[in-house]
């Protein structure tokens, strides 16, 4: 069978005619194949949604138990088969149950990537690179501009700031799937055993999180500390997480002094660190950095690569310089994790 009939794009995302499913749908469909929670990715709606137990899992506690008519599991590495066609499920590296979805049949194979990184987390298993006729890769920091710096740097920056303004709270930005637990965990490695506190919409996650043995050490509600007569003395010298959303609005006004910190890949440009008032911007991304677009590639040797969403032109462009044919798919409705971060950054921020 010839690679490019395996798979297709259409408007409600990536579909295989021959399995009769679509991988990470955009709109409900009869059967989907999922590669990870994050909103713009894993949607309700659907008749049957095969995905990792982990995945499925974060579903339900973001939609309900109803989410899909029918959950399918399947484990990494485990073969799965519709309608003739193969899945397996791989690590992507991109958060809790992440997968990239290995799609064959008559000899052809396809990896679609979903969103991935190759560097360390501990909160889920390393990317594994599968060799293929066709990648389709995600490009969300798919610029030369974009290269993340150790995560441990990072880390250790919001430390040294911690250590030296004991007197202010620490309010940092973080999602509140992967990127939260992420940043709790690498702050427990760099030896901070102090509790950390949690806006509300971060709770249920680091619950599931914990459900399935990712040790975040000692959280606590922000909101209870709230209620006590010396709110802004228990948060003086403390960490406090809260989505994006939260970190200049009337929420964080009760915590007192603050410096104001935010997670992202996007910190790297310094004009979205201004646009949102953030006094200490750490590049902490879950998705992969252009040198690991590119390693990546150069590592799999696919036949042709397939950019689904991101900053395409670029990637696309390197890919063809190497001699490994390269087309942008521009699929709609994907963004940094599903939280409404936009997909590229323009040219004058690029820059900035």
């Amino acid at each position: 069978m010839k690679p490019e009939l395996l798979l297709k794009p259409t408007p409600a995302g990536l579909y295989c005619p021959s399995g009769d499913f679509y991988i990470d749908p955009v709109r409900p469909v009869d059967r989907a194949v999922v590669t990870h929670g994050h909103s713009d990715h894993a949607r309700a709606g659907h008749g049957v949604v095969l995905a990792t137990e982990p995945t499925l899992a974060i579903m339900a506690s973001r939609y309900g138990e109803a989410f899909t008519e029918r959950r399918q599991a399947a484990a990494y590495g485990e073969t799965v088969t519709i309608n003739g066609v193969t899945i397996r499920l791989v690590p992507a590296g991109h958060i809790l149950g992440s997968a990239q979805a290995v799609v064959e049949k008559g000899g052809a194979r396809v990896v679609v990537s979903g969103d991935y990184k190759r560097r360390r987390d501990p909160t889920c298993p390393r990317f594994e690179p599968v060799p293929c006729d066709i990648f389709i890769s995600e490009a969300t920091f798919g610029l030369p501009v974009f290269r993340h710096p150790p995560d441990t740097e990072e880390i250790a920056k919001l430390l040294l700031s911690l250590k030296t303004f004991p007197e202010r709270c620490h309010l940092v930005g973080a999602y509140s799937l992967g990127k939260a637990q992420r940043v709790i965990c690498l702050l427990r490695e760099a030896g901070h055993d102090a509790p950390i506190y949690l806006h509300g919409a971060m709770q249920k996650l680091c619950d599931l999180y914990t459900a399935h043995g990712v040790k975040l050490g000692d959280l606590r509600p922000a909101a209870d500390a709230m209620k006590t007569p010396l709110t802004r003395e228990v948060f003086k010298g403390a960490i406090v997480l809260c989505p994006p959303s939260s970190l200049n609005d009337l929420w964080s006004r009760k915590l007192g002094d603050v410096v104001t910190s935010f997670a992202s890949g996007w910190m790297r440009v310094r004009a979205r660190a201004r646009q949102r008032l953030v006094e200490l911007p750490l590049i902490i991304s879950d998705h992969a950095d252009w040198d690991e677009l590119t390693a990546t590639i150069t590592e799999i040797k696919p036949g042709a690569l397939w950019v689904t969403h991101g900053a395409e032109e670029a990637l696309v462009h390197w890919s063809n310089s190497i001699g490994v044919p390269a087309t942008a798919l521009n699929l709609v409705g994907y963004d940094e994790d599903g939280e409404g971060e936009p997909a590229a950054p323009t040219p004058t921020e690029a820059s900035a």
